[in-house]
């Protein structure tokens, strides 16, 4: 393990005023974003629009990293350049999402486990050669009145951790995304309960399995009630909740946290992660790793069309510019209309 380099890794992942770009959608889960805009989700479908985002002028100026599916990893410009090289060209380090998603937990109704780890030290040997810095591994938590169990959580945290050693072997920054669901009627009382115990677990799996935690980036979700909720909450009042479980339950020795938007409208996304850096200085970096709530808007604006291109970028830039502003805190709402 060359921990310098993990180090060095996962801090320029969460450099000031940057975030993470998570355009690691599966092919059917593009296919859902592609149907809102009746573009048929084929191959080189999906490339002309990674191609469109990646080759957005400035992007980089806010945007740090870039996680990829497999097919993506793999892929090119219509100039025949290696989507992994533009990025490095333009100082954006390559991610690889490695898990193969969740899968229902024998015995445990209405709950997960995530899959992959089966011939993940090879895998993760083979993106490393590919340009792949990091890696992304994302566990599921269904929460209401009475779910998760204790099982489901120690059982998901554990993997997270099996799947960080592996990462830091290979010299592969993991992302470690225990996401607790805003889906339900939850308050966001209840969503800061489970995510205390979702949370204390995971790192207790990631010390157990000896995880160098300055080389690693968290991805959780916010404290916020569920979309069911008849009560919802004011970014100040998720900042508050979210920074307060944090601090209870996060090292200092993490550089950074990228939160997750988690099916959060664009805006409630960066309003709720610029109150939390309104708040005050932080014993890590807060700052973002979206992909609707940086995504939605550039697919309704290109639509699938060559002569749309440009107003994609366009779209994809301003929220990627409202998310850096909010990642240093200086956010306000009327750069929305920029």
């Amino acid at each position: 393990m060359n921990i310098d380099k993990l180090e060095r890794t996962a801090e320029a992942m969460v450099a000031k005023g940057r975030g993470i770009l998570a355009a690691d959608e599966s092919n059917a889960t593009i296919k859902k974003r592609f149907d809102t805009v009746n573009v048929i989700n084929t191959e080189e479908n999906r490339r002309e629009y990674r191609d469109l985002l990646f080759n957005t002028p400035n992007m980089e100026s806010y945007i740090s990293a870039v996680i990829f599916f497999d097919e993506t990893i793999h892929q090119s410009t219509e100039k025949g350049i290696k989507f992994t090289e533009l990025l490095v060209s333009k100082n954006v380090i390559p991610g690889i999402k490695v898990d193969k998603g969740t899968k229902p937990l024998i015995n445990f109704d209405n709950e997960t486990i995530t899959e992959g780890l089966d011939g993940l030290d090879e895998r993760m040997v083979e993106y490393g050669k590919i340009g792949a810095r990091f890696a992304k591994w994302r566990a599921v938590i269904n929460i209401d009145d009475v779910l998760p169990s204790k099982f489901a959580v120690e059982a998901n945290a554990h993997a997270l951790a099996r799947y960080a050693a592996i990462c830091q072997k290979n010299n592969i920054v993991p992302i470690v995304e225990p996401e607790v669901l805003m889906d339900g009627a939850h308050t966001i009382e209840r969503c800061e309960e489970v995510t205390n115990v979702v949370l204390e677990e995971t790192f207790k799996a990631l010390q157990s399995h000896k995880i160098h935690l300055p080389g690693i980036v968290l991805k959780p979700n916010m404290i916020i009630p569920g979309k069911l909720c008849k009560t919802q909450a004011t970014p100040e009042e998720v900042a508050t909740a979210t920074v307060r479980c944090l601090l209870r339950n996060v090292p200092t020795s993490v550089p950074g946290i990228a939160f997750l938007s988690g099916g959060q409208s664009p805006e409630e996304a960066t309003a709720n992660l610029d109150a939390m850096n309104k708040i005050g200085d932080h014993p890590w970096v807060l700052t973002f790793s979206y992909g609707r709530a940086l995504q939605a808007t550039a697919i309704s604006s290109w639509q699938g069309k060559d002569e749309n291109r440009t107003a994609g970028q366009d779209a994809f830039l301003l929220r990627a510019k409202c998310n850096s502003a909010a990642s240093l805190g200086d956010y306000d709402f009327s750069m929305e209309s920029a």
